[in-house]
């Protein structure tokens, strides 16, 4: 059976998942800017796995019963501060740069973002999930021949209820790695919308994202400017993050190779 292949582009398409059977389906979630990079950067320097949820209180009913648990994520690009916890400030916001070896090595994290967070949850259910970014593509497209499955879904986490580019882009490049071995099974138009767009922009990704609501937002910010153009470095990190059973994204050990080493050896299909 060949692999079908398609991407969700807006939050209300993977809000409509619990409708479906995930049985046999992969999802590699994008939140590009930035919650599925951070996640991605934070494993890359050490940390132990990242918890995704979806609410603050989650996050602060996970630090009451493990005070050793890290919290971050981030409410309209902003660190979380006091005054929406009824207390202390987050540890972390949802910057990659933030998550340096030596605050997050060995380290479990908490983090809740406004969609990458809600995008993992809504895929729980399926035969795998995987933390999508440019920063580890060719890993997680390597991986992804090795599994061979039989329904592959590339969910864009969106921003609020709309789509954004800068995770069409990064679906579509997972999509360009793919296709010459999937391209032959059932591509949904959504995958082929997707690639078309990444190779038309990508000779500068960082002027395509620059041009997205996230990338303007956080580039006017000066602290922040900084996220665009590290979250669109390809193959940063040679790693694949997979959301196991019990909610927490790590480090796939035993399919942590170079981009030089894919394990399919090229030939098989996806």
């Amino acid at each position: 059976m060949p692999t079908t292949l398609e991407v969700l582009f807006a939050p209300a398409e993977f809000a409509l998942l619990t409708g479906r059977d995930l049985r046999e389906t992969v999802c590699v979630v994008f939140d590009v800017l930035r919650a599925t990079s951070t996640m991605v950067t934070a494993l890359g320097n050490g940390a132990a796995g990242m918890v995704p949820v979806a609410e603050i209180p989650e996050a602060l009913s996970i630090r009451q019963r493990r005070p050793e648990v890290l919290l971050a994520g981030e409410r309209d690009g902003v660190r979380i501060e006091g005054h929406l916890t009824g207390g202390r400030g987050f540890d972390l916001g949802n910057s990659p740069r933030e998550f340096t070896a030596d605050k997050v090595s060995g380290r479990t994290i908490a983090s809740t973002t406004t969609n990458g967070t809600r995008a993992l949850r809504a895929c729980a259910p399926a035969a795998a999930v995987l933390a999508g970014s440019f920063l580890n593509l060719r890993a997680t497209a390597e991986h992804i021949e090795r599994l061979h499955p039989a329904n592959l879904l590339l969910v864009c986490s969106g921003t609020h209820h709309q789509t954004a580019y800068e995770d069409v882009l990064g679906a579509g490049a997972l999509c360009d790695l793919l296709w010459a071995k999937c391209g032959g099974g059932a591509v949904a138009d959504s995958a082929l919308i997707a690639r078309r767009l990444f190779r038309l922009e990508q000779d500068d990704l960082l002027a395509a994202v620059a041009q997205s609501r996230n990338g303007r937002r956080l580039l006017a910010l000066p602290d922040l400017r900084d996220d665009v153009a590290f979250c669109v470095q390809r193959d940063r990190f040679k790693l694949v993050a997979e959301m196991g059973q019990d909610g927490v994204v790590r480090v796939l050990s035993a399919t942590v190779y170079t981009s030089h080493d894919s394990p399919t050896g090229g030939s098989r299909r996806c």
